[in-house]
This record gives C-alpha cells, structure tokens and sequence, in this order.
C-alpha cells in the first residue's frame, strides 16, 4: 500500500514553509491506520488457513484484536477534542496491538504459523504500537485549541430546520 505521511495543525488555507507536509483530514490518511489495515489484511489472510476447530477461539480473537485497531484509530479521531479522551483511546488501540502480538505468539506456539510469518506480523504489530506511542506523546500536535476549532462545522449544516426531517426516517 502506498501511503503518505501527513502532519496534523492548521486546516487548509494555512501558510506552510515549502516542503511541509500536508494536513491529515480524516483518519483515513494517518499512516498508522494505514499500517494497521495492511496488519489486519495479513492476519485475515493467515487465519483463512486455520483448522476448523479455531474458528470460535484463536481464529476468532485474533482477527478481532487486529481489527479492533483500526477502530480504536477512528474513534480516536473523532474524540480530538478532548485529549484524554483521544490519548484514551489511542492507548485501547495500542492494548489491541498488543493482543495481536499475543495471539501471533499463541498461532506460533501451536504450530499454525512458521516463525516468519511470526515475525512479520509481531513487526507490523510493533511498528503500529510504535507510531501510536508517538501519537500519544504528542497528542497536542491532533488536539490543540488551533486545530479543532478550524474543523469545528457551524450546527447548521447538522441540523433539518424544525418541521421538515423525518424523523424516524420513514419517508419514503
């Protein structure tokens, strides 16, 4: 997967020094999510090969762990507003990469994976905890005062004026 890196500050229009990064508008374009799509996919694919009788039990954690990761990234997004809530839930993403490096241990031990595949998934497991570290370090470069007020939207784009919504969306 290609990706780019990008920084976090203020929204578009800002002056940036030349050859700054970009600014990151969505989840979707930090490279830890990235990373910890691509770690999802490689699980997936090595459980596909799983026995039966793993499908409710290693199969099962395992895939959920990793997946668990990218979501614990995109809840964080949309809690930057309030740090310990953001930096909260960075660290529920960092606890389940852990737990995918628990169950790659476990996948090991019991034979279903060679050490390789072991170490390349430990590795992106290691490099996303890293990154997420990194992140909860310098929580005040997604959080600060200056950045979410400059994504903050007026209630008005949110809002149906009073009369005309549906409100239980059974227009058809």
């Amino acid at each position: 997967m290609n990706s780019v890196q990008y920084s976090v500050g203020k929204a578009d229009g800002a002056v940036r020094a030349p050859g700054a990064l970009p600014y990151a508008r969505s989840f979707h374009e930090l490279r830890v999510y990235q990373k910890a799509r691509v770690l999802t996919r490689e699980v997936f694919k090595i459980t596909k090969r799983f026995p039966k009788e793993e499908t409710y039990s290693l199969t099962d954690q395992w895939r959920r762990a990793a997946r668990s990761i990218g979501a614990q990234i995109s809840e964080a997004w949309a809690k930057r507003r309030y740090p310990k809530h953001f930096v909260s839930k960075l660290s529920d993403a960092d606890g389940e990469q852990m737990e995918t490096q628990h169950w790659t241990i476990a996948a090991f031990d019991d034979g279903y994976i060679s050490r390789e595949e072991a170490h390349h998934i430990g590795s992106l497991a290691k490099e996303v905890g890293s990154m997420l570290g990194e992140m909860m370090n310098d929580w005040e470069s997604f959080c600060s005062d200056e950045f979410t007020a400059a994504l903050r939207e007026t209630p008005d784009h949110y809002l149906e004026p009073r009369g005309t919504a549906d409100p239980l969306n059974t227009e058809k």
